[in-house]
């Protein structure tokens, strides 16, 4: 892959983490319940999301799951269905102020799957995949190198972002110091969990 070719992919990596979505949303639930210390946990699951979409379409599991309607409908409502699950979960919440550290510590270890999970649920990740990654190949050049270049790319780019979302989120952590305000703050993101569920819900293969 030629250097020029690799910066244009990187830059358009960082345009795509950079993006609203439901990663962003995550890091940012995670800055303002466990703080940057313990919130960091959510990065390397989102990478491995990351890594495990650009296997699939690395595989061609990705073009048959855009191709069959029923593959792609299964992982389209998987992932509808665990965002919805995150949203009801961060709704109710316990309304506790973030300031009392206990529990956090323990709470923060399934971080890495929640992570995984919402990158690697999500079709409009596969379709993005299969649309601009392809752009990028040089098909007369070995494949699997450039595959592994592409999704280290990625991979960087989404957890050098979302470390940015959950360090801003993290700097509030100090002015959340009633039970109302945690309350408060716990419907927001779980409101946000819940229409990022309902997008993806309204998504369409092209």
């Amino acid at each position: 892959m030629e250097t020029t070719v690799w910066l244009t992919f990187v830059a358009a990596a960082f345009a795509i983490s950079l993006s609203p979505g439901t990663a962003a949303i995550a890091a940012m639930s995670a800055g303002t319940q466990f703080g940057l210390a313990r919130g960091w946990r959510l990065l390397p699951g989102l990478a491995l999301g990351i890594s495990t979409q650009m296997a699939v379409v690395a595989a061609g599991l990705g073009a048959l799951i855009v191709a069959s309607s029923l593959a792609f409908q299964v992982v389209k409502w998987l992932g509808v269905a665990y965002l919805a699950w995150l949203g009801w979960q961060q709704w109710r919440a316990p309304a506790r102020p973030l300031l009392a550290e206990g529990g956090t510590a323990a709470a923060g270890h399934g971080l890495l799957l929640r992570g995984w999970m919402i990158n690697a649920l999500n079709p409009k990740g596969t379709v993005f995949m299969l649309a601009v990654v392809p752009q990028f190949l040089d098909l007369a050049r070995p494949l699997l190198p450039q595959y592994l270049a592409l999704t280290a790319t990625l991979c960087a780019s989404e957890m050098l972002v979302m470390a940015g979302y959950m360090a801003l989120s993290a700097r509030v952590r100090g002015l959340l110091r009633t039970p109302r305000q945690m309350g408060v703050l716990n419907r927001v993101f779980g409101g946000l969990f819940i229409a990022a569920a309902a997008l993806l819900a309204s998504f369409k293969r092209a």
